[in-house]
């Protein structure tokens, strides 16, 4: 079985996009039929966050950690005590390409670090986008770390220690500790997740902090 984690914060107005993204991208052929669980965990949610999921048939858990890095691996702990032997990782406000999960796994390796794609950047001036544009390497081998596009066996994500409860950069941490336990990751571009550039974003220091660091 293949698990899909999504830590979910008050998403209410992205998340119809995400959920549809995920259950397309299960169906793919190259699958092979494979199981797919879709996990949202909703951590303090005050909207229709949780009513939206539910209406997808989705699974959710709903919790109260405030902490991007403890919700990653509640879930994950959640989808390997079902089973997983797979899991992948995106965040509510990203749409995952339909090869999304059949791309992971066809590399065969224990980790997989894909690129992020920004389409509406009109929060933004022009001068962001061409500093970003500036940084950003899309190529194969990139080093790269997104959580909304990222993927990991059972087996190295638990030699590896798994998420830590962080509030920020526990994807970056984890990668950090996949590197440590000799984990062999692919860095690929093939598989790019269309996420926000909302200035309203949810984690402080994330993404969208970034962006809006270029504007300084």
């Amino acid at each position: 079985m293949i698990g899909v984690i999504v830590p979910v914060h008050n998403e209410e107005a992205f998340l119809d996009d995400c959920i549809e993204s995920l259950l397309v991208a299960a169906l793919h052929e190259g699958l092979g039929n494979e199981e797919v669980q879709v996990l949202l965990v909703l951590d303090a949610c005050t909207d229709n966050s949780l009513q939206i999921a539910q209406a997808y048939g989705v699974r959710t858990l709903t919790c109260n950690h405030r902490n991007v890095g403890q919700s990653r691996a509640h879930g994950a702990e959640h989808l390997l005590a079902a089973g997983a032997r797979w899991l992948a990782f995106t965040d509510a406000d990203s749409i995952v390409p339909r090869s999304w999960l059949a791309d992971q796994l066809k590399f065969n390796v224990d980790a997989v670090c894909g690129l992020v794609q920004v389409i509406d950047w009109s929060e933004h001036p022009l001068a962001v986008r061409e500093r970003y544009d500036a940084h950003y390497r899309i190529v194969e081998g990139h080093r790269h770390i997104h959580g909304a596009n990222l993927g990991v066996s059972s087996t190295a994500y638990l030699d590896a220690g798994g998420f830590r409860a962080l509030p920020t950069h526990e994807d970056v941490q984890l990668i950090a500790d996949l590197e440590r336990s000799g984990a062999n990751i692919m860095w690929t571009a093939t598989n790019r997740v269309i996420t926000s550039a909302r200035k309203d974003c949810r984690c402080r220091e994330g993404f969208g902090d970034f962006l809006q660091s270029l504007a300084e």
